[in-house]
């Protein structure tokens, strides 16, 4: 490898001497972000939005399919309207931002700048619900809020972040429920599907749920590092909101009913965990499913007669099929492949004048490395059950490197000499007492992830109290 090429290396961390600044690394060298003026803001650039773009229209359709309308609601929130509703406003307040003026005039009234939306459309469902014929309302907001957080990080945890908010409105407690599922099922399938992410479902405890809901969905990835993170999750508010709000509708008997509200939301963070599931220490690396550029054309000795030309061909060729690209830029042949390394492209196709003489490319994937020889007759064929290849390889890796993370500890000593010794999930039963969970955290750092819609009975007493169990819970340090 050229000098020049092992510096291009150089600029990543190894993750295992530093998880935390191999991400930050990885995240920079990639073209992900750069970061905004102000403090915990970033600047998502093309690429890093690109993979967002494909993320986000995947999960758009699933809305639409699902019989839901994308609405766009103010970034502003007046104080007044974000008190009315006491649990969830305490839930937020440590992290809400604030205008205080207009101009050079200070306001009457402070306003938020929003956090979640929950409050604008609770305000809008009280004037535009009315009967039974109105249910069920159905909306998603693509947007972006601020939460003024402590300590960011890039995708992770930023101030400002992007992302999708579902708000819909229903008859029953029934039809809210199977909403509150539903929503957490095409999550869960995006990011399996899509993502190559396995993700654990379930219910978090009332300590973790979302702040003024009935009770909260979520699923669960486990990151390279041990760490989990939320990935996405689905809120059942019950009434609490709709009694806040007085939010009624008169059903076919002419009494008048509270709805019955769900909220539901997947943001930029998700792309968090694509890096750190995925990427090793040569940068990212994309399952096919979302990488904006699926397979990337490198033309070798290009300035050699009919290079370019077969290149261009082959795209032309490609093009209808597979998210195809072509680097022709005057970079060495070294450099540009450790580019579509570090970007994380799945599939890379290698063309000189010894490959055209044979009337063959050198396909080389990016998860694993292997290089094979195809025919320009077989090429079509080949890529796409390559890409599958790579896609269902990547899901299946992450599966194997998450059950090697997975311990199950039926005492406190076990619980901690396991966070000791290893990182990832615990399997641990719990008594459903707030003051155990507290406890646990406090003594080790972890916190509940969820409870498993599977339940196992991993032994018959809480891991913390010794007390009979309720329930099976997955515990872990977490993002």
């Amino acid at each position: 490898m050229a000098k020049k090429n092992k510096q291009f290396v150089e600029k990543v961390t190894a993750m295992e001497d530093d998880f935390g600044q191999w991400y930050t690394d990885v995240v920079k060298q990639a073209g992900l972000v750069d970061y905004g003026q102000v403090r915990g803001t970033m600047i998502i650039k093309p690429y890093g939005y690109a993979i967002w773009e494909n993320v986000r229209d995947e999960l758009d359709k699933k809305f639409k399919e699902t019989g839901h309308s994308n609405v766009a609601f103010p970034l502003f929130i007046p104080e007044s309207l974000l008190q009315k509703e006491k649990d969830h406003v305490e839930g937020f307040a440590p992290e809400v931002a604030w205008v205080t003026h207009g101009g050079e005039e200070k306001l009457e009234e402070r306003i938020a700048v929003r956090p979640t939306s929950e409050v604008l459309f609770c305000d809008y469902y009280s004037k535009n619900i009315h009967s039974y014929r109105d249910l069920p309302m159905l909306y998603n907001q693509w947007g972006n809020v601020v939460r003024w957080e402590k300590t960011t990080r890039p995708f992770l945890r930023s101030s400002e972040f992007h992302w999708q908010e579902g708000h819909t409105a229903h008859a029953t407690d029934q039809d809210a429920a199977e909403e509150t599922e539903r929503m957490l099922g095409i999550y869960a399938d995006v990011v399996e599907k899509y993502l190559a992410i396995p993700v654990l479902r379930g219910k978090k405890t009332n300590k973790e749920k979302f702040a003024g809901a009935k009770y909260t969905l979520t699923i669960e990835a486990l990151m390279h590092d041990g760490k989990a993170l939320q990935s996405g999750t689905s809120h059942h508010f019950g009434t609490g909101f709709a009694e806040a709000f007085d939010i009624t509708y008169l059903d076919k008997n002419g009494r008048s009913q509270f709805v019955h509200q769900t909220s539901w939301g997947l943001s930029t963070r998700i792309l968090g965990a694509l890096i750190m599931v995925h990427g090793d220490d040569r940068g990212l690396v994309l399952p096919p499913k979302i990488a904006p550029t699926q397979a990337l054309i490198l033309p070798i000795a290009q300035h050699k007669e009919g290079v370019l030309d077969k290149a261009y061909e082959l795209r032309d060729q490609l093009k209808e099929i597979v998210r195809v690209d072509i680097d022709a830029s005057d970079k060495t042949p070294g450099w540009k492949f450790n580019e579509a390394e570090m970007k994380g492209i799945p599939v890379r196709i290698e063309l000189g004048p010894k490959d055209i003489e044979k009337d063959q490319v050198v396909l080389v994937r990016r998860d694993t490395g292997e290089k094979e020889f195809v025919a320009f007759a077989d090429l079509e064929v080949r890529l796409t059950a390559l890409l599958e290849e790579v896609q269902q390889n990547l899901f299946d890796k992450a599966v194997a490197d998450r059950a090697e993370k997975i311990s199950v500890a039926t005492t406190m000593e076990e619980f901690k000499q396991t966070l000791d010794e290893t990182t990832g999930f615990i399997k641990a039963m719990w008594c459903g007492d707030v003051a155990c969970e507290e406890k646990i955290k406090e003594e080790t750092g972890a916190t509940s992830r969820c409870i498993p819609f599977e339940q196992e009975k991993v032994a018959d007493t809480c891991v913390c109290c010794g007390k009979e169990a309720k329930e099976m819970v997955y515990w872990a340090k977490a993002y």
